[in-house]
């Protein structure tokens, strides 16, 4: 398909740049294709009466780290600044890294990063620095960085040095502040390794949980370390020249064993983002359907996609010719998610990471 087909315009105003608050007072807009209305302005704390007794919950409980890294690059007489958005693990010493800018990099250059300007040559980590070595470059900009530290040790300077990446859409607008690093972590979240917030879930609040609980909804876990691709505009004009960045997840036995009991007793799987969607979907693809699953993942879904292992999305509002809005439009049809965006802008609905949420059933394939 032609990547134009997913584009819309979208006033300016429209971007969130922080969360409501209480996180669950968002706004929730329900599409059912194959229902009337098609549309229905909702709250985010509707959905456990939206749902059924029996139907279950999936949330992705990965953790964001401050992967925004800034440093120099010192080549002889020769300084550079340089920003590193970290995006895939690549061993314990080791991340790939969207840089910039990158034509400021040759494979054995040392970069230092800092905690904050004026850091003393000497400092060590604990005291505000991080030392790397370029180990590998590809033609895309991005760069294997080859950290002088490993394991818990790389993490807590990472940690130390690193800023919370928030979306560009709102990093070009405003710097992080005190409340990011709440903000755009879910309240469930636990395994350390995304750069990116599974944003559907940072509406959820304890009282919305109990709220979910005391409706008989199951809640499950599954684990997908969101990567900085997902800002990535897609550059080809259709969707088959795209290529998705892998990203790593896991789902356990026990999870997809529970999943599919839910289903073969009529109840509805509802994804809680899109990352969450994407690894269901992954380790769907076999053919006794959802099952365990560890590794990377680049699925790449567009409209004509068949659907495995969901029957409702939860998502937030997405940009413009991306993948994710590619995505929602496989699920509940572009003709449909293009009237809904269109009433959300309508209605002013809040968009992206910090905005509002919706609820997607599906179109029927038939």
């Amino acid at each position: 398909m032609r990547v134009d087909d997913f584009d819309f315009e979208l006033p300016n105003e429209r971007i969130a740049l922080h969360p409501a608050r209480p996180r669950d007072s968002a706004r929730m807009l329900v599409v059912r294709p194959d229902s009337a209305p098609l549309l229905d302005d909702r709250g985010v704390r509707d959905l456990p009466a939206l749902l059924e007794p029996g139907d279950a919950l999936v949330f992705n409980d990965t953790k964001v780290i401050p992967a925004q890294l800034e440093g120099t690059r010192t080549r002889g007489d020769a300084v550079a600044r340089i920003g590193a958005t970290l995006h895939l693990k690549a061993g314990d010493d080791r991340w790939w890294a969207f840089v910039r800018p990158a034509k400021k990099l040759v494979v054995g250059d040392r970069v230092r990063f800092r905690a904050e300007e004026g850091a003393a040559a000497g400092e060590t980590c604990l005291l505000g620095t991080l030392d790397a070595t370029v180990a590998e470059k590809r033609e895309t900009g991005e760069v294997l960085l080859a950290f002088d530290l490993a394991g818990p040790d790389l993490d807590q300077a990472i940690a130390a040095v690193g800023h919370i990446p928030l979306p560009p859409y709102i990093a070009q607008k405003r710097g992080e502040d005190a409340a990011d690093r709440d903000d755009y972590q879910t309240i469930y979240a636990q395994k350390e390794g995304a750069v990116a917030a599974p944003t559907a879930g940072l509406h959820f609040t304890p009282e919305l949980m109990a709220a979910i609980d005391a409706r008989s909804i199951e809640r499950h876990l599954v684990t997908l370390h969101v990567g900085a691709g997902t800002f990535l505009p897609v550059k080809a004009d259709d969707t088959d020249d795209h290529k998705m960045h892998s990203e790593w997840g896991e789902i356990t036995r026990e999870t997809a064993e529970a999943l599919r009991a839910v289903r073969a007793r009529g109840n509805k799987v509802v994804a809680v983002g899109t990352t969450s969607l994407r690894i269901l979907e992954s380790a769907a693809q076999g053919e006794d359907g959802l099952a365990a699953f560890s590794g990377e993942t680049s699925i790449f879904i567009t409209p004509g996609y068949r659907f495995r292992a969901i029957d409702a999305l939860m998502t937030n509002f997405h940009l413009p010719r991306s993948t994710l809005f590619m995505l929602v439009s496989a699920f509940s049809g572009l003709a449909e998610m293009r009237a809904a965006y269109a009433h959300a802008i309508a209605r002013e609905y809040r968009f992206y990471s910090y905005g509002d949420a919706s609820l997607l059933f599906p179109k029927d394939a038939s």
